[in-house]
């Protein structure tokens, strides 16, 4: 029973998160399993579940996006420096540039049939170049308190507004791959691009449109955090990507396309987060919880593998009790 479940890549993060979190109880008792904690693990959770969650988009179509690392920090700064008087007009204006820059990226690699990794290694690099100019290298500072407070306060127990809002784009995102016929073109082009050209599926507007809004979600989730930290920084984030990618291949995407549920990414995103805050809360090294982080990433991997199902099966029959057939009856 357990197996099979383990095998279901939907579930199979949420059931690793059980047992997180009752190792890490055992552990840390009441340092773990506190309020503090939860509420910690739903913050970080507010900006590496939406990266996470455009990242594996991507990966659904055969792709990668590498700039969500540069969208993030760029979207951020222009928050920040053209929010001061105007929150909306803050974000309305960072929601634009990481559209535009996922737009922008989607276009270079369907019209021109470039890798998705050449061109968006480029684009991450322009827009942190573009971040640095703006903020002419350095940390920038948001005067308006208030908008930190209103964000980040809790307002359903441990829920603030920024992960209340992370929340509602997974669920949007699993309505439309789940109940629009847009779930399974995204899995067609993803597991098959010619077949499902053949088929009809206009797989260079879906890969166009899955890059733009990749850049859109990441620029909400960088200016809602710039507004949260009430400053933003052209260097800040450059470490978000491996955790994103770990993320979204923890929750089941793979990397070679066509799989993959944002149910399954933001059970990989909730491990993740648990994982880091559960261990900080009982004092480990930051070092140590990244070789924390590797080992989880490699157990799925294991788990994943084609070839020790097949042997988990030949186990089985192995031992299973040999089943005694019915005596013939005599003539």
């Amino acid at each position: 029973m357990l197996a099979s479940l383990l095998r279901n890549a939907t579930l199979r993060p949420y059931i690793l998160l059980a047992a997180l979190i009752a190792v890490l109880g055992v552990v840390g008792g009441e340092r773990v399993l506190s309020a503090r904690t939860l509420y910690s693990v739903f913050q970080q959770f507010s900006l590496l579940g939406p990266v996470a969650l455009a990242l594996g988009l991507t990966m659904m179509i055969r792709h990668f996006d590498l700039s969500v690392v540069g969208t993030v920090t760029l979207a951020g700064c222009i928050a920040v420096l053209a929010g001061a008087q105007s929150p909306i007009l803050g974000l309305t204006l960072a929601a634009l540039a990481g559209l535009v820059a996922g737009a922008a990226q989607g276009a270079l690699i369907v019209r021109l049939r470039l890798s998705s990794i050449a061109v968006t290694l480029g684009g991450m690099l322009t827009l942190i170049g573009v971040a640095y100019l703006l903020t002419g290298n350095r940390e920038v500072a948001y005067a308006n308190r208030d908008i930190a407070r209103v964000v980040d306060s809790a307002l359903f127990g441990p829920f603030s507004l920024r992960f209340l809002i992370a929340a509602g784009v997974f669920v949007l995102a699993g309505a439309v791959l789940g109940r629009t016929r847009l779930g399974p073109q995204l899995y067609s082009v993803g597991s098959d691009p010619k077949a499902a050209m053949v088929a009809g599926v206009p797989t260079g507007t879906m890969v166009f449109a899955v890059f733009a809004l990749s850049g859109l979600i990441c620029a909400i989730a960088g200016a809602l955090l710039s507004f949260s930290l009430a400053a933003a920084s052209p260097s800040a984030l450059s470490n978000i990507l491996v955790p994103a990618a770990a993320s979204a291949i923890i929750g089941g995407v793979s990397i070679a396309g066509g799989r993959g549920t944002p149910a399954g990414i933001a059970g990989g995103v909730l491990l993740l987060c648990c994982l880091q805050s559960g261990l900080t809360a009982i004092g480990v090294e930051p070092y140590l919880q990244d070789v924390a982080t590797g080992c989880v990433l490699l157990l799925v991997a294991v788990m994943d593998s084609a070839e020790l199902t097949r042997r988990f099966e030949d186990l089985k029959r192995l031992f299973a009790p040999a089943q005694l057939k019915p005596k013939e009856p005599v003539a």
